[in-house]
């Protein structure tokens, strides 16, 4: 998936209670207009189609430290008052991430933000990424989209859901966009997409009072600023964040005068959120489901849980350090670029994002016995708040593709089942996808099945978690359970047509392998029903455009 090089959405003035001045700006909308329900299908809309993108990616362990940014934000946005209680049961409220190396990150309709891998790879401290994405929360918050939709009656939904994912596919080359927009029969509307000066001032305002709501320095705007404003002077299209949110001086001034005064608001002098606390990437610490505000406390997707208020321990810099070097090799597919990372980090001085960096490469460079050894040596290098990152990398190590566990020497044997053992105890998604792949790998399936199984029952919109569970049903023979868990995970990405089919499938099954499981069966009717009437309705969507 390619980022998005028409201008993010930005918000309507509302009132902002840390902002004396606000009432002196412009009016952006009344408020009326496109529905709540039209925003969030033409979110899912184009939310559909980013699913199968090449360019999506569902990296848990990434998804679990985004989630742990975008939480206390969307609980901070929640308590001020700027996700009102109807948008917090009704917009999707999802992440998704890109793999493309490029600075951007992108708001979507009915509450859908995307990341690219660049923006985390560019960040040096989590405050500067939570200032990004509390910046988008906001657009998504105040739903632009819609209120630009509504003062431009001939903008039709389908027309914008066309030119976004146009300019979602054509990525940096502007005249490849250009086609896709005019393909899509809307280019006389391109410029509605060009927001004014006013809508990103409020954006951020707004999102600087949810980050320091949130607990996140205010310091990270204005150094996230400082980072973009130098990448202007040279940006080679590295940096699309630029053209959708240009810096003026303006801005750069308004967010400097909303630090407080004296050498706590020095800049660099920030080493994290506010009153931080280590966040456990891969361990028991995180509750948040990924990629999507599912909660496993009782929460469902589009609702803002017990957990989104700011209670998810905040990750330090060394946390984020890993996760910023695991964005920038997994968005690189240059052998040399690897090698570069693999040498570097093998020097004494290198730093743990370094050596992490230098562990992943080694992998994807098809050297696994280095890579566990310069993760191994890292595990006992970092302090005890980083060593989950660093235990969920040596999982993805002892079980890539390269290897059979049953051949792994015995060190490596004994950890990969130590490692396993302590992800399956977790409750973080990163923990329970890699505890139930290592149960697979180690011939423990009925393992991986009770775990998944509690998962998706609590985060039935997780993909991935199904189609890890069907592969744990089919190793055991279940043909009935694996299909169903094949459906589950198509509808979970809005493939309601591939979800169907696979019911049927299910359903088509010989009458021993059917009856052997009634009351699998009468879920799997259930839900082919469901899912056909969900069917129905896109489609009808789709002949009413």
């Amino acid at each position: 998936m390619a980022s998005l090089l028409l201008p993010a959405p930005a918000s309507i003035a509302q009132p902002v209670r840390d902002n004396p001045s606000a009432a002196s700006l412009p009016s952006l909308g009344d408020g009326q207009g496109m529905s709540i329900a039209a925003e969030r299908r033409l979110g899912d809309r184009i939310a559909r189609d980013i699913y199968r993108d090449p360019d999506y990616l569902d990296d848990p362990v990434i998804g679990d430290y985004l989630q742990a940014l975008w939480q206390p934000l969307l609980g901070a946005a929640r308590d001020r008052g700027d996700v009102a209680p109807e948008l917090a049961e009704r917009m999707a409220w999802e992440l998704m991430i890109s793999r493309d190396k490029r600075v951007n990150a992108f708001a979507l309709p009915g509450g859908y933000m995307g990341v690219n891998l660049g923006l985390l790879a560019m960040t040096d401290r989590p405050e500067e990424l939570a200032s990004v994405m509390a910046h988008e929360l906001s657009h998504v918050s105040q739903r632009h989209i819609a209120r630009m939709m509504t003062r431009e009656d001939r903008m039709a939904p389908w027309m914008m859901g066309a030119m976004i994912l146009g300019a979602l596919a054509a990525g940096a080359n502007s005249q490849v966009a250009g086609a896709a927009i005019a393909g899509s029969s809307a280019v006389a509307a391109q410029s509605q997409l060009n927001f004014s000066r006013d809508m990103e001032r409020e954006a951020d305002r707004v999102g600087f009072g949810v980050l320091t709501g949130a607990g996140f320095d205010g310091q990270g705007f204005v150094s996230m600023f400082d980072k973009l404003q130098q990448a202007s002077r040279y940006d080679d299209g590295s940096f699309p964040y630029l053209r959708s949110h240009p810096l003026t001086g303006e801005r750069i001034a308004d967010m400097r005068a909303r630090l407080p005064q004296g050498p706590a608001a020095a800049p660099g002098s920030s080493a994290g959120p506010v009153n931080p606390a280590p966040v456990a990437i891969g361990s028991s610490i995180m509750g948040a489901a990924g990629l999507r505000l599912d909660l496993p406390s009782g929460g469902t997707r589009g609702t803002l849980g017990p957990m989104a208020g700011g209670s998810l321990p905040m990750p330090a810099r060394t946390v984020h350090a890993l996760l910023s070097a695991r964005a920038r090799v997994l968005a690189e597919n240059s052998p040399d670029r690897q090698r570069a990372w693999l040498a570097n980090g093998q020097v004494a001085s290198a730093s743990p994002g370094d050596r992490y960096a230098a562990a992943l490469s080694a992998l994807r460079l098809g050297q696994r016995d280095l890579a566990l050894d310069l993760a191994q040596r890292l595990r006992t290098a970092v302090s005890a708040e980083a060593r989950p990152t660093v235990d969920a990398l040596l999982l993805e190590l002892l079980l890539a593709p390269t290897a059979a566990a049953a051949s792994l020497p015995a060190p490596q044997s004994t950890l990969l089942a130590e490692l396993r053992d302590q992800a399956l105890g977790g409750t973080s998604r990163a923990s329970v996808l890699l505890g139930a792949q290592a149960a697979l790998a180690t011939g423990q399936p009925q393992r991986a099945v009770s775990r998944l199984q509690a998962w998706v029952a609590l985060q039935p919109r997780d993909a991935l978690a199904w189609q890890t569970l069907s592969r744990a049903y089919a190793v055991q023979g279940q043909s009935l359970r694996a299909i169903r868990a094949e459906a589950e995970a198509r509808a979970a990405h809005l493939d309601f047509a591939g979800a169907a089919d696979r019911f049927k499938v299910a359903q088509g099954l010989p009458a021993a392998q059917r009856s052997a499981d009634a009351m699998e069966l009468a879920i799997v009717d259930s839900r082919r029903r469901e899912v056909e009437a969900l069917l129905r309705e896109s489609v009808r969507e789709e002949s009413d455009r």
